[in-house]
C-alpha cells in the first residue's frame, strides 16, 4: 500500500476508535482581543479537485505534451511553461507566488516533506468537503448523493455567536452545499448552483440574467458567476464569514481537458487575488481578515492517465494542499518543514482565528492545525 494510502487509513481507523467524544456543553467565543487575535472577519476559497502538483510545480509537462489531453499545447506553451519549476508556478498562479508565499504561508509541498492529507478513506468531494467544514471525517458520510449532512459544520457553530448571526454565507458552484451544510437545519445563507439571488442591488439582478442565459459546460453555473455573486454579496452585505467553493477544475479534469484545467486554474487565482485586495481596499476587512485557501481531495498523479480522477482506488487523491494569508499567521511562504496536517483540522482552526473553540455537541473533531495560526 502506497504512503499516502497507508496514513489515512491508520489515522481513519485511530479516529473512528479513540478519538474524543465531546460531552454536550456551553461552548464559550471569546473575543479576538481576548485570545491577542487580530482576525476578525474569515475567508474561504475552495477549488475543488485541485492537484497539489501543480500549485506547488506549475504545468505538468507529460500533460501538456499529450494530444490526449491538451488541445492548446502552444498557447499553453506560450503562456505558462517555464524550464524552471519556480518560473512555472508563477506563471500559473501569481497571486499565490507574489502575495501568498511573501506574506502568508503555503502547506503540502509533499517533495519538501510537508504533508496534508484527507482523513476520511473515501477521497472525494462530500466527504471531502464535509470534514473540511465539520471537522470529523464521518465514515458515514460516503456519498455524492443529495442528502442532508447530520453532523454539526463550523459555519453554524459560528452563525451561533453573539454577533455572527446572518453574517456566514455561502456561495458555491455545486448543488451539495445546501445538503452537506443542511441549510435547513441551521438557517445558514447558502447559494448554489441555479439559485437566484434575491436581493435588491443592480449587481444582483444583472448577475441573474447572465446565470439564466449562459452556457453550462460542466452541468453547473460557472464558476465565474459563482465567484461574483460572493463579492458582490460581500460587497453589499457585509458578512463576517464568506465561503466560496468554485467547481470548475475538478469538472474540467475529470473530462480530460488538461488546457481547460490549468486555463480555469490561472482565472481562479486571478478571481483570488481580485478578491483579495478587495477585501484589503474595504475598511471592514483590511488587515483584519483571514484567508484560507484549499481544495477538496486530490487526484491521481503516479500513473499519468489517472490525473483525471480521484476516489479510494487512486491512494494519491488524498493529498491535498493548504495556503492561508491574515493577521494573525506569519509569513512563513512555502513551509518545507516536515509535518502532516489533516484537512478536518481547518474547522476548528477557522473557529480558533476568531478566538473560538469548536467542539460541537457529541462529534469527535480534529484538533487545530496550531502551526496555521502563528
Amino acid at each position: 500500500m502506497r504512503r499516502s494510502a497507508m496514513i489515512s487509513l491508520v489515522f481513519f481507523v485511530l479516529f473512528q476508535k479513540f478519538g474524543n467524544t465531546v460531552q454536550a456543553q456551553t461552548i464559550k467565543a471569546v473575543s479576538s482581543a481576548e485570545t491577542g487575535r487580530k482576525t476578525k472577519k474569515l475567508v474561504m476559497v475552495a477549488l475543488d479537485g485541485m492537484r497539489w502538483q501543480e500549485i506547488f510545480g506549475g504545468v505538468d509537462s507529460s500533460l501538456m505534451n499529450d494530444p490526449l489531453y491538451t488541445k492548446e499545447r502552444k498557447d499553453m506553451q506560450k503562456h505558462f511553461w517555464s524550464a524552471d519549476a519556480g518560473e512555472r508556478r508563477k506563471k500559473l498562479l501569481p497571486f499565490f507566488w507574489s502575495t501568498v508565499a511573501v506574506k502568508g504561508q503555503l502547506y503540502g509541498n509533499r517533495d519538501l516533506g510537508n504533508f496534508v492529507n484527507v482523513a476520511n478513506p473515501y477521497h472525494f468531494t462530500y466527504p471531502g468537503f464535509s470534514e473540511t467544514l465539520t471537522g470529523n471525517p464521518d465514515s458515514a458520510v460516503n456519498s455524492n448523493r443529495l442528502v442532508a449532512n447530520k453532523n454539526a459544520n463550523v459555519f453554524e457553530f459560528i452563525n451561533r455567536q453573539p454577533g455572527y448571526a446572518g453574517k456566514v454565507a455561502a456561495f458555491t458552484t455545486s448543488d451539495l452545499f445546501p445538503y452537506l451544510l443542511n441549510k435547513w437545519r441551521n438557517g445558514l445563507i447558502v447559494n448554489s448552483d441555479q439559485d437566484s439571488l434575491p436581493y435588491p442591488d443592480p449587481s444582483f439582478r444583472l448577475l441573474n440574467e447572465m446565470q439564466s442565459l449562459s452556457a453550462k459546460p460542466t452541468g453547473e453555473r460557472p464558476d465565474l458567476l459563482t465567484y461574483f455573486a460572493g463579492r458582490e454579496y460581500l460587497k453589499a452585505y457585509h458578512p463576517k464569514v464568506l465561503y466560496i467553493a468554485l467547481g470548475e477544475t475538478d469538472a474540467f479534469a475529470h473530462d480530460g481537458s488538461y488546457d481547460q484545467y490549468i486555463g480555469v486554474t490561472h482565472a481562479e487565482d486571478g478571481m483570488i487575488a481580485d478578491l483579495w485586495n478587495l477585501l484589503q481596499s474595504m475598511p471592514e476587512y483590511k488587515d483584519q481578515t483571514t484567508m484560507i485557501l484549499t481544495c477538496d481531495h486530490g487526484r491521481g498523479s503516479r500513473i499519468k492517465k489517472d490525473w483525471t480522477d480521484h476516489g479510494v482506488d487512486i491512494p494519491e487523491s488524498g493529498e491535498i494542499w493548504i495556503a492561508v494569508i491574515g493577521p494573525d499567521s506569519s509569513p512563513k511562504g512555502e513551509v518545507g518543514t516536515r509535518m502532516q496536517l489533516w484537512q478536518g483540522q481547518l474547522a476548528a482552526t477557522m473557529a480558533a482565528f476568531l478566538g473560538m473553540s469548536y467542539q460541537p455537541a457529541g462529534q469527535r473533531v480534529l484538533p487545530v492545525a496550531e502551526s496555521i495560526l502563528h
